[in-house]
């Protein structure tokens, strides 16, 4: 008898969901509450969690079935995923932007439309960090700059990333589930332009405003360059290796496959996998040191991320088995809440429901709930409910901008822009920038697009 067959989602308590709960929770508290304790101990934490979960899961299913759950989980779904993040997280890091820009309205709002195009391309992960240091040198002579990385954050870190897998780490996933490549592309081209095309009007309003207003030092902090340039720049090649190698694995069709106790690996997968090594290596190989440290490339964002996904990838296996439980399940009324009186599912709802849990908890695993939710078949969802596939990428991606551990290059962002000197919003300020901003423009979404 197969694992799932073994753990009935229908018949599960809701504590199952709490080692996920409990790690999501700590990712949103402990920095606040506990900010040294956390920087010291996350990877504890997280393995915590996931030894709350596992630990009752083999006394209840036993070791061989605990066993199938995590090579499914792990070299199935987590790896992957951390293997791509890493590639791009390397790649752009090799690549420094030379030169002094001087950050007036109309620059910064063109290097943030470069930028939301990027994030479609290399990844939000990549693109943040490709361009967050340029822009904060060429903002370096402003007397006020916040709102400037806020809405980087805003538009590279997020919502231009909705275009493509890899994009953003929620799309990536579903692409791992059988969603096609060009897909979102094609359904969400239009409220990806309308969100990009208000953002950047509204940007340019506000930058225009304070930039008038507040004017600029005297003195600039960075001495102007002869030309712009780029060192490192054969990263740029290694990147165009990483496109190259994703959209392969979702081509190429292969009958070949490696099964590991009932997890069954392409050969797309393993050659894409194994192709994005080959490039980190390249990458960390040839390019010169003094880039990275120009660039003060360190793997701590990294480490991080690979840790707490390990906790949550792990934690969210029980979650998925009762929302796929249905109605009937444990979740039922979440399930209930996102579907209409005649039983389809409501694009409308599953665009805040998605939304809001991803602003909070990580937009990566909420994609993958709500994903689960809506019946999990990539054809089902890609053609008879394509509006309610659309809404869910759509409120993964978009909202995971409401706060900073909406999604993973949110943090990143905040701590290399203080890092540089800029006093960014706390917390809860932030939240106060896309709840005035965000929030209305993701209602008037809902009635153009979602009803």
């Amino acid at each position: 008898m197969k694992v799932q067959e073994q753990m009935d989602g229908s018949a599960l308590s809701p504590l199952w969901g709490v080692p996920f709960a409990g790690l999501l929770l700590s990712i949103a508290l402990a920095p606040l509450l506990a900010p040294s304790f956390w920087h010291h101990h996350y990877g504890k934490v997280a393995a915590a969690w996931a030894l709350a979960f596992i630990v009752p899961f083999a006394a209840s299913f036993g070791l061989p079935a605990l066993t199938h759950e995590l090579v499914h989980v792990l070299l199935g779904e987590y790896v992957p995923f951390i293997i791509l993040l890493t590639a791009l997280f390397v790649v752009a890091g090799g690549i420094f932007i030379r030169g002094n820009l001087h950050g007036s309205p109309g620059l910064n709002t063109g290097l943030l439309a470069i930028g939301a195009v990027l994030a479609s391309l290399m990844g939000t992960t990549g693109a943040s960090m490709l361009l967050i240091r340029p822009l904060i040198r060429a903002n370096d002579n402003r007397v006020h700059k916040a709102h400037v990385v806020v809405f980087f954050i805003f538009i590279v870190s997020n919502v231009g990333g909705s275009l493509t897998p890899l994009g953003d780490p929620p799309l990536f996933l579903g692409f791992l589930k059988g969603v096609d490549f060009f897909w979102t592309a094609l359904h969400i081209f239009p409220e990806t332009l309308f969100t990009l095309g208000v953002l950047l009007v509204l940007f340019w309003l506000i930058d225009g405003y304070c930039y008038r207003k507040e004017g600029v030092l005297k003195v600039d902090p960075t001495p102007d360059t002869p030309r712009m340039g780029f060192d490192g720049a054969a990263n740029f090649v290694l990147l165009g290796g990483v496109v190259a190698l994703v959209l392969l694995s979702g081509l190429w069709k292969s009958p070949v496959q490696l099964e590991i106790y009932g997890t069954h690996m392409g050969l797309p997968g393993l050659v894409r996998d194994a192709g994005l090594v080959v490039i980190i290596l390249l990458s960390l190989w040839i390019t010169p040191g003094r880039v990275h440290a120009d660039n003060q490339f360190g793997w701590g964002p990294m480490v991080e991320v690979a840790k707490l996904f390990a906790g949550i990838f792990l934690t969210i296996v029980p979650v998925i088995a009762m929302l796929k439980a249905g109605a009937d399940g444990p979740f039922g009324a979440i399930v209930r809440a996102v579907t209409r009186p005649d039983g389809q599912p409501d694009p409308a709802m599953y665009f805040w429901a998605t939304g809001i849990l991803s602003s909070f908890l990580d937009n990566a695993p909420t994609y993958l709930v709500f994903f689960n939710s809506a019946g999990g078949d990539p054809a089902v969802l890609m053609t008879t409910h394509a509006a309610t596939l659309a809404a869910i990428s759509a409120g993964a991606v978009f909202m995971g901008a409401n706060s900073y551990i909406g999604n993973a290059p949110n943090l990143m962002v905040k701590a290399i822009a203080e890092d540089r000197g800029v006093r960014m919003p706390s917390f809860f300020g932030y939240m106060l920038w896309s709840g005035g901003i965000l929030v209305p423009l993701f209602i008037i979404q809902t009635f153009l697009f979602f009803r």
